[in-house]
């Protein structure tokens, strides 16, 4: 059996330590991404149904391999509080989820900080009760049913808060009752659970490496990624980038039930450029690059949508003139309509968002196409290019500016 490689092995365990909150923040933020344009093209209702469902379709998938990699195991509160704390859908410190475990079937968490309700409280009332009550309750239970299928999720207090500067921001009791009815499958479950993604092979971790191997001790308080071993992190890494291939996976299902499939490639790549450039960003400001080709390189080398380089199969190079990307005929990633797949030789737009996160002036453009594939070369231009409107729109987000901070050592919590 050949084992799978991966490209995160190639950073310092402190530069991982360092990448993988940055993965979760920009997995995030897809959805500040995709749904500013599927309002656009559904409306508020359309766009809650549309969240609705890419969620439970993904989350379910993605916690489970999380699990497994590290040696996540039980079906009690603890576990599912572990999984959250991997999820693109709570992301440390902007999504500032705390926990308390009573016992294996009860427990409850409250939001002290909750970066999402901040993005869409200047939208009014109504765009937060969807949120906060339209779309969450479905997915909670959702994300929950991949450790019990009889957790059940159910508000304390939640948005519009009253008074309006309420703190926690809202608080969630989570209970497991062989009484609670599981809540029905969605729909299109089978097509992200039967895709390459959901069952990609992965390098395992080294249980010999310095640091935690898994996550098999008790709930902490937060993760200190730094306590973790360099290929634990490099394994969260590509497992995060799954996370994020699997729920624009469930965005297109879901897109695609509502729209002919040129409007839903249109929205698509609008999704794709906008969170494409502003991660590019954000990984270039964490790593302490530059703007050259080196460092644009450097930016692909872990850019979510380029990986794990056993799903997408791309691969980079720098030239003496820039970088070049090579896109195979046959991927994984194209097998599952995946991000790879939404780009063409005739429209490089999410590409060219992407590589002028890095330096306005680069320019991508197809180099070279044969039956093996095709090449995009990536230069720089003499003039910048103004930044893509679909970046300017996931810019919106708190998040895109947010920073992380050192929170000292972690607590365990124990059951009371």
């Amino acid at each position: 059996m050949v084992t799978p490689v991966s490209r995160f092995a190639d950073l310092s365990r402190d530069q991982l330590a360092a990448l993988v909150p940055e993965l979760l923040l920009s997995g995030h933020l897809i959805d500040r991404s995709g749904m500013a344009h599927t309002i656009a093209a559904f409306g508020r209702e359309g766009m809650t149904a549309v969240a609705i469902e890419e969620w439970q379709l993904a989350s379910p998938v993605y916690t489970r391999r999380m699990r497994r990699a590290l040696g996540i195991t039980g079906d009690g509160v603890e576990t599912i509080f572990k999984g959250l704390q991997l999820d693109i859908g709570a992301p440390p410190q902007f999504m500032d989820f705390r926990f308390r475990v009573d016992d294996h079937d009860h427990g409850e968490f409250w939001l002290d900080h909750c970066g999402a309700l901040a993005d869409v409280e200047p939208m009014g009332e109504d765009f937060v009760v969807a949120m906060c009550h339209d779309i969450e309750d479905p997915t909670f239970d959702a994300t929950a049913l991949a450790t019990n299928p009889h957790a059940q999720v159910r508000p304390v207090h939640r948005p519009p808060r009253k008074p309006v500067d309420r703190t926690p921001v809202c608080a969630w009791t989570v209970v497991i009752d062989p009484a609670h009815v599981p809540p029905a499958v969605p729909r299109n479950a089978a097509i992200l659970a039967n895709s390459v993604a959901a069952n990609l092979e992965l390098a395992e971790i080294d249980p010999a490496d310095e640091g935690m191997a898994d996550y098999t001790g008790p709930l902490l308080s937060d993760l200190r990624f730094t306590d973790f071993s360099h290929s634990a992190l490099r394994r969260m890494a590509d497992e995060i980038c799954l996370q994020q291939h699997l729920l624009t996976l469930g965005f297109l299902v879901a897109i695609r039930e509502r729209a002919d499939a040129a409007t839903a490639l249109g929205i698509g790549r609008k999704q794709f450029a906008g969170i494409a450039g502003l991660t590019a960003e954000r990984i270039r400001r964490c790593l302490a690059l530059g703007d050259d080709p080196a460092a644009l390189a450097a930016v692909l080398h872990v850019h979510p949508a380029l990986n794990p380089v056993s799903y997408t199969g791309i691969d980079i190079s720098v030239v003496s003139s820039g970088v070049r990307l090579r896109f195979p005929r046959a991927s994984g990633a194209l097998d599952d309509g995946a991000w790879p797949a939404l780009l063409t030789p005739d429209d490089l737009r999410p590409l060219n968002a992407l590589v002028r996160g890095v330096n306005p002036r680069f320019l991508a453009q197809a180099d070279a196409v044969d039956e093996h594939g095709w090449t995009v070369a990536i230069d720089l231009a003499d003039e910048p290019f103004r930044e893509a409107s679909e970046v300017a729109v996931t810019r919106f987000s708190t998040g895109a500016g947010f920073a992380f901070t050192d929170r000292g050592k972690p607590l365990p919590l124990t059951v009371v």
